[in-house]
């Protein structure tokens, strides 16, 4: 009667990681609640930095700083990965983040200026008031909530493994005929049904951006070939073929020159 105590397993796989997913959704749903609470978050305007963090975190922005710098002509972006200060004054805090991680040579291959933006105060500053207004998913939240649905993904294998182990176990005798494998179906299922009502319920909190900021993004405009494009879509939607191909590049030996 080993198949018991497999299924002992398998039920007490599915009840944990199940459980541990609706606690950390209904946490991450009740700090949206409470950071938003007051702050009409419905007929916020948001502004371009904003967009581009709501729609893919850190580095969109520092993507974003970068592209209008380079499209302003305070700052040349080579095809050969390399970043040049042309314009030592910034306009704000987020282009002088990126003058403050290109250095005082003022020159830099763009991945590392990238990283080191992303990573800045300003950048921080930006997530902070996001969160406190309930439209970004605090990176807390967020790790959880994707960790939950890891482990629910991982029990719904490691159950079927169990339950195909537990068949093919000779000498097992279940009660009432009913096949090994039957008896694993109850946790199985249960395991297949939270994700399936986390894909629809649970899977935004594992975005940077809330259900609430999540809303506002879809009403904003395709802003094709604009800067905005390029908050909501990434570097993909530059328009300017030269200037797309400067993020291609890897970052090398910092020995390396234009």
């Amino acid at each position: 009667m080993f198949w018991l105590l497999f299924l002992v397993l398998a039920g007490g796989l599915a009840l944990v990681t199940c459980g541990r997913l609706c606690l950390a959704a209904v946490r991450a749903a009740d700090a949206e609640r409470a950071a938003g609470d007051g702050d009409g978050p419905h007929e916020r305007v948001l502004s371009l930095y904003e967009t581009a963090f709501l729609s893919g975190g850190p580095r969109r922005v520092a993507d974003v700083a970068l592209v209008s710098m380079a499209r302003n002509r305070r700052l040349l972006l080579a095809h050969t990965g390399w970043a040049t200060v042309v314009d030592p004054v910034g306009v704000d805090d987020m282009e002088r983040s990126v003058i403050g991680a290109i250095g005082p040579q003022g020159q830099s291959r763009i991945a590392p200026v990238r990283s080191a933006t992303a990573s800045g105060d300003a950048v921080r500053t930006l997530t902070a008031r996001l969160v406190a207004a309930g439209l970004a998913t605090p990176d807390t939240t967020r790790t959880t909530v994707a960790s939950g649905v890891a482990q629910v993904k991982a029990a719904a294998v490691t159950i079927a493994v169990l339950a195909a182990v537990a068949t093919l176990m000779p000498g097992q005798e279940p009660p009432r005929n009913m096949p090994v494998a039957l008896w694993f179906l109850l946790p199985l299922l249960l395991t297949l049904c939270c994700l399936f009502v986390a894909r629809f319920e649970i899977h935004p909190y594992t975005h940077w951006a809330s259900p609430t900021g999540q809303r506002l993004l879809s009403a904003l405009p395709d802003g094709t070939g604009s800067l905005l494009a390029v908050a909501l879509r990434g570097v993909p939607a530059v328009d300017d073929p030269a200037l797309r191909s400067a993020f291609a590049h890897p970052a090398r030996d910092p020995g390396d020159r234009l």
